[in-house]
């Protein structure tokens, strides 16, 4: 087993699955195209350092593994695998052409339909992973999969498990002015994750510097996801996400009278409760029409 195996099985569900798919009203699209995949080691200190800089609460991968019930091993045993759902050109194409106005600005249908439908589509490709290691007698979790997951409303939003830290430890990317992970892939992005004890070869980080992909941290210069945002949840000092949550809920109020009938619904924890049912839709502005959204701006030449 090797990860060439591991990226073409998750290929070809990619390419064949109907979770994968909008609704007949959009052509029955795919909502993302094909995933990338990172490795890191179970025994890597940025995963004890992420309690510093996240929270306590933040599991390692041992303390996931050991969450799930599984028995406690040697964490340098253990891979965990961030995967990268990049959304559609055509998801992309209609996102970056709504412009910010100085009302409630919705994102693109498309967009908030996909965003909505991504989750089911995340939830089991982690299953279908777990499944695809047991064949080969190997044990997965996946972080949003267990009952330790939540997210943790304190001063401000985290999680038990931050896909995006997760990514960033695998070598996929670096963090942004508006906090997205940019990828080689750009930033407009789903992410999920596994803990495995598979023997998968690990993929090096290219920078330890958590922003070496933004061109504003590394350059100065951009800002341009400062001005697409409709909420000014971004600024020099970063994302503000309280402000950034308040006009998410707007939006989603918004788009719930006009295509309810085709929203899924989702439960989320939050300090480890269950909420109530809610219909997530997004926003990402800051993600659609700036130069890190479909690819790593610092390697333009």
């Amino acid at each position: 087993m090797d990860n060439d195996e591991l990226t073409q099985f998750l290929k070809g569900y990619f390419a064949l699955s109907d979770l994968n798919k909008l609704p007949d009203k959009y052509e029955g699209d795919k909502i993302f195209s094909s995933p990338v995949i990172g490795v890191a080691k179970g025994d890597d200190p940025i995963f004890q350092k992420y309690k510093e800089i996240i929270g306590l609460e933040h599991l390692t991968p041992l303390e996931l593994w050991i969450e799930e019930g599984f028995e406690r091993v040697i964490a340098s045993n253990l891979r965990i695998i961030s995967i990268v759902f990049p959304f559609s050109d055509k998801i992309r194409t209609e996102s970056k052409n709504v412009k910010k106005y100085l009302q409630v600005t919705l994102p693109a249908e498309i967009y908030c339909v996909g965003r909505n439908y991504a989750t089911a589509f995340q939830i089991e490709t982690c299953r279908q992973v777990i499944e695809y290691f047991k064949r080969y007698n190997y044990k997965t979790v996946a972080g949003m999969l267990s009952d330790s997951y939540s997210l943790i409303l304190k001063k401000s939003y985290y999680s038990s498990w931050s896909e995006r830290h997760i990514a960033f430890a695998t070598g996929l990317g670096t963090f942004s002015l508006h906090e997205g992970l940019i990828t080689e892939i750009g930033c407009n992005i789903r992410l999920a994750s596994v803990v495995t004890d598979a023997p998968l070869e690990v993929t090096p980080r290219k920078s330890e510097d958590p922003y070496a992909n933004c061109l504003y941290y590394s350059k100065g210069t951009c800002r341009i996801c400062e001005f697409r945002c409709p909420a000014n949840a971004i600024d020099e000092k970063g994302h503000n996400k309280v402000r950034c949550q308040e006009y998410i809920h707007r939006i989603e109020r918004k788009m719930l009278t006009r295509i309810d009938s085709i929203l899924k619904p989702q439960n989320r924890r939050i300090n480890w409760k269950v909420r109530p049912t809610s219909y997530p839709v997004g926003c990402a502005f800051c993600q659609f029409d700036v130069p890190c959204m479909d690819r790593n701006p610092k390697n333009n030449k």
